[in-house]
């Protein structure tokens, strides 16, 4: 059946994370939705977690790979994409989210998103928030968490899955060149720390930074420059 919503995560060894983030989605006051989790093969009990939820799980890859796989089995006309270690805030999210995104004619949208993290981490992402509501109008950013109209996700070919890092700003950016972007004031969503933890702070901080820069000056980053890989960090790899 159609439902207005489709949820696409993301995932490969998630099994800590994922119940979070389907717990807090279970709990929503809007329930028109269908989750699509686009699994890469994890070796824990992430398949097994998803279907307990009721989700459906379809052959993942890299992050813009699952995506693009979730999006094609969405049933949806708008796809929420979520990263598998966010966590929807308060039971009417979902439901101020797609309030604001019609109220505004939006077609791609971007939200606030904090680190459960220590005090660096939450200055960090409330400059980032900050910045990404200032440069709405013309330098579109988002990161992990994205609304978009499922038409424009198909008139863009969906993510670039050539690219390495920050694939998520590239498509908003091309998404916008023929859809209208926003940034809406919902929520925020809360993500995990876990990268920085693993990586160091301030090496995983000045990734992101000239990561992009190179995005705004050079392009996409398309060669594996910045060693930025998915689930680097997961301790059930083999």
């Amino acid at each position: 059946m159609p439902c207005q919503v489709s949820i696409i995560i993301p995932t490969l060894n998630e099994g800590k994370y994922l119940p979070l983030l389907l717990d807090s989605i279970k709990k929503q006051s809007f329930s028109d939705y269908e989750i699509i989790v686009a699994d890469a093969g994890s070796q824990d009990r992430t398949r097994e977690i998803a279907q307990k939820y009721g989700c459906q799980v379809v052959k993942g890859g890299s992050v813009a790979q699952g995506r693009n796989s979730g999006a094609r089995a969405a049933k949806g006309n708008l796809l929420l994409f979520l990263d598998a270690d966010v966590i929807l805030p308060q039971s009417d999210f979902l439901e101020k989210l797609l309030k604001k995104f019609k109220e505004r004619k939006l077609d791609i949208a971007f939200f606030p998103i904090f680190a459960r993290g220590n005090i660096i981490d939450k200055i960090v992402y409330a400059l980032y928030n900050f910045w990404t509501f200032l440069t709405q109008k013309f330098l579109p950013h988002a990161t992990e968490v994205i609304l978009v109209k499922k038409e424009i996700h198909q008139k863009i070919a969906g993510f670039d899955e050539e690219i390495k890092i920050a694939e998520d700003h590239a498509y908003v950016r091309q998404a916008s060149k023929i859809g209208r972007y926003g940034f809406l004031l919902v929520g925020p969503v809360l993500t995990s720390n876990r990268r920085f933890e693993r990586d160091g702070r301030f090496k995983t901080y000045l990734k992101y930074l000239l990561a992009g820069l190179h995005m705004v000056f050079i392009g996409p980053v398309k060669s594996d420059i910045f060693h930025y890989k998915f689930d680097h960090y997961s301790k059930n790899k083999k």
